[in-house]
């Protein structure tokens, strides 16, 4: 290892039992694989820490149990957070630099049996916010996606689970949009990343500053462009609805599996299915798919079962103009090398990217809404107007030697 290598200046510190070592290491180590997350977690008989590389929990290393209480009270005391309670969880954030890199990072204590456990988010402030097509979002999508962000009006809904990467994806798109003649405001819970140009507010349910509350405030601030960080309830979506009507584009993310479940949520928040398709420019579905490490991924012939899945994905899949057809007629396939290398850290695979299902509110499909049709009609209906599922997406991804067949199944499997 080389002498600067963080790992082993993590252990060195453990080894000296130098806590504010310890902590150093474990944001420096965090920075130095990608990670989104640091888990610090006490078991019976020591302390384990992982982080969460590319979306999976990787264990890294273990430190003794009468460590922790120390390292507990020196996150807690950077984080402003009461050190002399350690009976209910706590929520804080860490704002410090490491190296030349500044870095924010969300800490959250929770007391369990073994102790208290702390994980960190963590948000590398050196880092651009990514352009729409490093996102993934290329061809057709790419096209209708700046199409309705360059409306002056509606709403575009980001929909997926939690950790799809649907707030990076509004990030991009108010990127895309900022300029000094557009007042852009977003209501945030939390406000993860500082962008010039923009107004952003931190919600603060506690003392009733709401995403309904703010998005009716934000409406007197004269915005053209309202980023809303999350639609939970009617009277969110009621108000983002009005403010589309009355001019003003609205971003936000709902928690949906696909974009006919999206309409299917917001028809179950009773809002009337004209007001619906009237103020709705664009629905997003999205995932994050692992990418195969360019350096070590491994040709792979798939099963036969799998070529007929594939068959079956494109059935009603219509090419999009600057499609590559080659793709169908000499597919290539890889898959994650066993051991990996250096460059992946032996996993296979490094970094990841988004596969996308993007719906606009075509006529076809707001007279199916209107119709009452049920979301599997609908969503032939969009397919037959050239919408390309998730599914294909990342099928298209997996033909391209991006990612693996059985990442994008796991990904898509429901």
């Amino acid at each position: 290892m080389p002498v600067d290598d963080p790992l082993k200046k993590l252990k060195d510190a453990i080894i000296r039992g130098d806590v504010p070592g310890i902590l150093e290491g474990c944001m420096s180590l965090s920075l130095n694989l990608g990670a989104s997350d640091i888990h610090i977690e006490p078991r019976r008989n020591n302390v384990e820490f992982r982080l969460r590389v590319d979306g999976v929990l990787r264990h890294i290393v273990e430190y003794p149990m009468n460590m922790h209480p120390g390292l507990v009270s020196k996150t807690k005391l950077m984080a402003n957070l009461k050190i002399d309670e350690s009976r209910v969880p706590q929520d804080g954030r860490i704002s410090t630099w490491l190296g030349e890199k500044e870095v924010d990072l969300r800490v959250s204590t929770l007391p369990t049996v073994n102790g208290e456990k702390i994980v960190m988010r963590v948000l590398d402030k050196s880092k651009k916010i990514p352009t729409l097509d490093q996102l993934g979002i290329v061809g057709r999508n790419l096209k209708l996606f700046q199409a309705a962000i360059e409306q002056p009006n509606g709403v575009v809904l980001t929909s997926g689970p939690t950790g799809s990467g649907k707030t990076t994806t509004m990030y991009s798109a108010m990127s895309y949009v900022n300029s000094p003649e557009v007042n852009i405001m977003t209501l945030e819970d939390p406000v993860e990343n500082q962008m010039d140009g923009l107004n952003q507010s931190q919600m603060k349910p506690l003392i009733g500053y709401t995403f309904a509350s703010g998005l009716r405030t934000a409406l007197r601030q004269d915005p053209d462009i309202i980023m809303v960080g999350e639609i939970r309830d009617k009277e969110t979506i009621d108000i983002a609805i009005e403010a589309s009507l009355t001019g003003h584009l609205v971003l936000s993310t709902i928690h949906t599996n696909s974009a006919v479940e999206t309409i299917t949520r917001i028809l179950n928040m009773k809002v009337p299915d004209f007001l619906l398709t009237s103020a709705v420019n664009l629905i997003i579905a999205q995932r994050l798919s692992r990418k195969l490490c360019p350096d070590c991924k491994v040709k792979t012939t798939p099963s036969n079962n799998a070529m007929e899945k594939l068959k079956e994905a494109f059935k009603l899949f219509k090419p999009y103009e600057g499609f590559d057809m080659d793709l169908f007629q000499h597919p290539q396939f890889f898959t994650h090398s066993e051991n990996g290398c250096e460059t992946c850290g032996g996993l296979g695979y490094k970094g990841r990217m988004g596969i996308y299902e993007i719906m606009t509110m075509s006529e076809p499909i707001k007279m199916a809404v209107m119709k009452g049709m049920p979301g599997l009609e609908i969503q032939k209906v969009a397919q037959s107007e050239g919408m390309i599922t998730l599914e294909q997406d990342g099928l298209i991804k997996v033909m391209q030697g991006i990612t693996s067949l059985e990442e994008v199944y796991k990904l898509v499997k429901e």
